[in-house]
């Protein structure tokens, strides 16, 4: 399908849609230029330490499911 061609179609989209269309070429557009890059952005360590605590009865059982057990 040539650029013509789909810019025919384009045309033919209501206008209460073509938001939507802009967002997927915008998507699409997006994908391809990760792909190109290729390079993945790698993870934090420890990015939440000190944020996050667990509680000392964190293994304890849970009241509200004592009838299920």
């Amino acid at each position: 399908m040539g650029a013509s061609q789909l810019l025919d179609k384009v045309k033919k989209v209501p206008a209460k849609n073509l938001q939507e269309v802009e967002d997927f070429i915008d998507l699409i557009l997006e994908r391809e230029k990760i792909k190109r890059s290729g390079v993945k952005k790698k993870r934090t360590l420890g990015l939440l330490r000190g944020r996050l605590k667990m509680h000392a009865d964190f293994d304890k059982p849970v009241e509200d499911f004592n009838e299920y057990m």
